[in-house]
């Protein structure tokens, strides 16, 4: 089960315009692709209501996790949206 851990690097953390960003980028990746902390029940990724929910914060790391084996790009350009301050894009 591919998996990633990432520190959110956005001002604002997850919310509003960075959290709209991804979960976009995550519905049209075509996975199943969920995000948590670790050790946390995780969430759809593609759900900017449950995302916003978890209220994470900048330099908070996350899981993104997906069943899906050939997930793997789709988890690393996840990564790389999270690890850049959507804030300042």
């Amino acid at each position: 089960m591919p998996r990633r851990l990432v520190t959110i690097a956005s001002a604002s953390g997850l919310h509003a315009r960075p959290a709209s960003l991804f979960t976009r980028a995550a519905a049209a990746t075509g996975h199943e692709i969920t995000i948590g902390r670790p050790d946390e029940e995780p969430v759809d990724a593609s759900s900017i209501l449950l995302v916003m929910s978890l209220g994470l914060s900048r330099d908070e790391d996350v899981v993104l996790e997906s069943h899906a084996l050939e997930a793997e790009t789709a988890l690393d350009d996840l990564a790389a949206l999270l690890g850049t301050d959507l804030d300042a894009a």
